[in-house]
C-alpha cells in the first residue's frame, strides 16, 4: 500500500467512525424543546420525558428546555415520575451555557463541572448552579422563573 492509498484509508475509516459516533449520540441523546411562557412559569408538556421503544414506556433522564426569552436554557431532571429538579444552565464561574453529559453538567469554558443537583464537582467555578423549581400540574411541567 503506498502513502495515497494508506492516507485514504485512514480518512475514510475516521469519516466512518464520526458520523457512527453521531449515529449513536443521536439516539441516547437529549431532548432539547421550546418550553411555553405563561406570567413566571416555563410551561413543558409531561410527556417530553416519555419515550416508547416496542411498544415499553421508559423514560428520559432530562430534557433541555429553551424559550427566546430566556438568555440559558434549562435542563430539567426527572427523579420519579411526581419529582423534577431544574438547574440554569449558566456556569457561576464566568456565565459560559453549560452542555450536558448525562447526570452532570459541564462548562466548555474553563472545565467547571457540576452534578445533577446543581453541586459543583470541580472548579474553578466555587458556587452551586441556580436551581428552580418544578411544579407538576396535570399532565404539564411549571418551572418556576422567579
Amino acid at each position: 500500500m503506498n502513502r495515497i492509498e494508506f492516507l485514504k484509508t485512514c480518512g475514510f475509516g475516521c469519516l466512518g467512525l464520526i458520523g457512527t459516533a453521531s449515529l449513536l449520540e443521536s439516539c441516547a441523546g437529549a431532548k432539547y424543546l421550546n418550553g411555553t411562557l405563561t406570567d413566571s412559569f416555563l410551561e413543558i408538556p409531561f410527556d417530553a420525558f416519555e419515550v416508547t421503544k416496542k411498544e415499553k414506556k421508559k423514560f428520559r433522564k432530562y430534557v433541555i428546555v429553551q424559550h427566546d426569552e430566556l438568555k440559558y436554557p434549562i435542563c430539567v431532571y426527572r427523579q420519579s415520575a411526581s419529582e423534577y429538579w431544574a438547574l440554569l444552565m449558566k456556569c457561576t464561574h464566568q456565565g459560559t451555557e453549560l452542555q450536558v453529559f448525562g447526570d452532570r453538567l459541564q462548562c466548555p469554558g474553563h472545565g467547571s463541572e457540576f452534578t445533577k443537583t446543581g453541586e459543583v464537582i470541580k472548579g474553578p467555578a466555587d458556587t452551586a448552579l441556580r436551581t428552580l423549581h418544578v411544579l407538576v400540574e396535570k399532565r404539564i411541567l411549571k418551572i418556576d422563573l422567579t
